[in-house]
């Protein structure tokens, strides 16, 4: 029987090791449409795109690993059909491959943004293919503008302004990562940007833009204009459901999962940035974009393919690192949720904690990665540790959680 996993993401390099190490001995075909072998894409927005980390080192294993674990790793390839009553899948080659096990783990893809299309020099950043071009553009003086302060915005800002370039970043909502972020902490973080030479404005409707022999000029809304050699869209992912959606496998802002990663169709699970999965803690559904939960998931989603009833419920948690800042973000923080603080917002060294109706649901540390981790294992097995303990810097964290 074939366990065919699409997709060489976190999750889904993850889960085709996971099945071999959890004692599946038939055979494993992994693929995915990228050239390189499985990657980390974190990195692409700082180290690799700032030139300080070669490419080979993003690699999620030695090369020789996929041979050594009996994966048939399939890099260039495509899925442009499954059948699920027949289980088969074909390839852009017009190759047929059946299936008894199948993991979609197809990820997602950049949200464009209308008016850029076609425009030279406007850049998107999800895939190693798309760092070379870009970071030639990020030369010394180079006008640069971002469109969207969210994690990858923000990131290429902070790239951008360390190979000394002029940037500009707009974003839509009234602050920068709102999406991680409560607008309190959020400020500090405009003022991060704007403290390391960041043009920032908010609120912006960006409804226009066109190349000029000045450069791109970008126009919102309210009729400003902002001039620039490069632009860089980061506005969101979208998730890659098309395969799922041709097979006739429920989706709904993503591919619809239970708690066991399996969709609506026998035999076929899915994982990973395009899964919309069951809320165990708090309830409702999510689909979660970080790098940590699609490689909790891969892990997960194998052992549900063979067997393991054990339903997925993991806090989220992920980070970024700007301008030598790091910042770490686990569970499920809200801006109406109830905040206290350890630390010093203006200091850039705090943590804050989030509760709703008394249960703690969240935490955003800066420069306190110990205490996130302590904490990300509070959100899971003590959510109704109190505020005022928690808040309090005499309070060992690490001791609480053990």
């Amino acid at each position: 029987m074939n366990a065919v996993v699409v997709g060489t993401g976190v999750a889904g390099a993850t889960a085709a090791l996971t099945l071999r190490s959890t004692g599946y001995g038939g055979r494993i075909v992994l693929i995915g449409d990228e050239p390189d072998e499985p990657y980390r894409k974190p990195p692409l927005s700082k180290d690799v795109l700032r030139g300080t980390m070669p490419f080979e080192r993003t690699r999620l294993r030695a090369p020789e690993t996929w041979e050594k674990q009996d994966v048939e790793l399939r890099t260039g390839e495509r899925v442009v059909d499954l059948d699920t009553v027949v289980r088969k899948l074909e390839l852009n080659s017009g190759e047929r491959l059946d299936y008894g096990l199948l993991l979609l783990a197809t990820g997602g893809r950049p949200r464009p943004l209308p008016v850029a299309d076609g425009l030279d020099g406007v850049h998107m950043l999800r895939s190693a293919s798309d760092v070379p071009a870009l970071r030639e553009r990020l030369a010394d003086g180079s006008r640069v503008l971002v469109i969207g302060a969210g994690l990858i915005g923000a990131e290429v800002a902070a790239t951008a302004r360390s190979r000394g370039c002029a940037v500009t970043m707009l974003e839509a909502e009234p602050t920068p990562l709102s999406r991680l972020l409560t607008p309190r902490i959020a400020r500090v973080y405009a003022e991060l940007h704007r403290s390391n030479g960041v043009e920032l404005h908010t609120g912006v409707d960006v409804t226009g833009m066109e190349r000029t022999a000045d450069g791109l000029v970008i126009t919102d809304a309210d009729g400003r204009k902002w001039t620039a050699d490069t632009v860089v869209v980061a506005i969101g992912m979208v998730p890659n459901t098309e395969l799922a959606e041709r097979a006739g496998i429920a989706v709904d802002n993503g591919i619809l999962v239970n708690e066991y990663f399996e969709t609506s169709a026998p035999g076929v699970f899915a994982a990973g940035d395009v899964a919309n999965q069951p809320n165990l803690m708090l309830g409702g559904r999510q689909r979660i974009e970080h790098w940590q939960s699609a490689q909790e998931q891969g892990a997960a989603a194998a052992r549900s393919m063979l067997g393991d009833r054990t339903p997925f419920s993991q806090v989220p948690w992920c980070w970024s690192d700007q301008y030598g800042v790091n910042l770490q973000v686990a569970g499920w923080p809200a801006a109406t949720d109830d905040l206290s603080l350890r630390g010093d917002l203006d200091a850039l060294s705090f943590t804050a904690l989030f509760h709703r109706d008394g249960r703690l649901v969240g935490a955003v540390g800066v420069n306190r990665a110990k205490e996130i981790r302590a904490l990300r294992k509070l959100i899971a097995t003590a959510p109704g540790t109190g505020p005022d303990l928690l808040a309090d810097e005499a309070t060992d964290l690490g001791t609480l959680a053990s």
